[in-house]
């Protein structure tokens, strides 16, 4: 072997080597080497570019209607904890939406005053302040129309809003709370559910590993994580719909569940055939330890959630054209659960205040 020939083959495996131990590492990619998880590839460039689509906001939005007031988010806490206002004193907000359960209740189907399971699964409501239709269904455009829902349903919390009025000014502790969040206003339902939409927007995700990532810390995700995020926005097509730092695009889609609740089309026109069977895109924050997954809790595992979506779904005209079925290897399936694991942040701690 000529000096010239040893020398290159030396460049090479050194090069590899170097490569390889920046893998190992968590370094990965070098500059303008891909990342491949089987057929998917994607540049260093491209990555870089699309991780700008999944930064964190700088701030919590809040309405002119309903400003931000540290008191008002403290009363609206206060209520959320507060099973008084059930109709039976015994279901409170955070009974459903539970901290130590994702803020929900890992139940298939949630269940209220009644004990009659609902129709529905119970959502978590984190990060809750960026969303502009709420309930799977849509119904509410507002957190403060969402507030007033499961406090009026007769199989969640079953209080109707006069009776809710009339029991909060019987409690002395309430006069005084109301008094310094609302001035010379009297205690009522409006006010009541006012504090309760600041509390909940105030819920926000703690940053995960996929945000240090984002944030530039390239030590923060395994490469297996790294190629689950190209999956994801590649052969996987996951990011059809749950795309931005949320991991949602706020739309309905029928994703073919085998459900005969027809979700966002009982509020659309009967001609707007592609909202029948659609639903809500669920936020994938924390997704891995809020099972049981879709509307109705019908799938358990993240494993049964990525078979489905492989398949393609139930064939009917209201099907999203999002839904065409993938063929993932089980590499690229690891891949993409490793990469969902780097959405759970540290838990949102809440513990339940002293009521008045």
């Amino acid at each position: 072997m000529t000096f010239r020939r040893a020398l290159l083959c030396s460049i090479v495996v050194s090069s590899v080597a170097v490569f390889l131990a920046a893998i190992a590492r968590g370094n990965g990619p070098l500059p303008g080497v891909e990342i491949s998880a089987g057929p998917a590839q994607m540049s260093a460039a491209a990555i870089d570019e699309l991780k700008a689509k999944f930064r964190r906001p700088a701030a919590i939005p809040f309405p002119k209607s309903n400003p931000f007031d540290e008191k008002k988010k403290d009363l609206g806490r206060t209520l959320f904890f507060d099973p008084r206002l059930s109709v039976t004193g015994t279901v409170s907000c955070a009974s459903c939406h539970n901290p130590n359960l994702a803020w929900s209740d890992g139940l298939e189907r949630g269940v209220g005053v009644t004990g009659i399971p609902l129709p529905r699964r119970t959502p978590g409501i984190v990060d809750a302040a960026w969303l502009t239709a709420l309930m799977w269904d849509g119904r509410a455009d507002t957190l403060e129309q969402q507030a007033a829902l499961p406090i009026t349903a007769e199989h969640e919390m079953g209080m109707p809003l006069d009776v809710l009025t009339k029991r909060l000014n019987e409690i002395d502790g309430y006069k005084t709370l109301f008094e310094a969040v609302f001035p010379g206003k009297e205690i009522n339902a409006t006010t009541a559910i006012a504090a309760l939409a600041t509390y909940e927007r105030s819920l926000v995700s703690n940053k995960s590993s996929f945000d240090r990532w984002i944030d530039g810390d390239e030590l923060a995700i395994a490469p297996a994580a790294r190629r689950g995020f190209v999956v994801f926005n590649t052969t996987g097509r996951c990011n059809k719909c749950h795309s931005g730092w949320r991991f949602t695009d706020d739309s309905f889609h029928d994703i073919g569940l085998r459900s005969e609740d027809i979700g966002r089309g009982k509020f659309a026109p009967p001609s707007v055939t592609i909202m029948k069977h659609a639903f809500k895109t669920p936020s994938l924050r924390n997704a891995r330890i809020s099972g049981p997954y879709m509307h109705d809790g019908s799938i358990k595992t993240m494993e049964e959630v990525l078979d489905h979506y492989e398949k393609g779904g139930k064939l009917r005209p209201s099907l999203s054209p999002e839904m065409k079925p993938v063929k993932l290897s089980r590499q690229e399936k690891d891949d993409l659960v490793a990469f969902l694991e780097t959405l759970i942040g540290p838990p949102l701690a809440e513990k339940s205040p002293e009521l008045p």
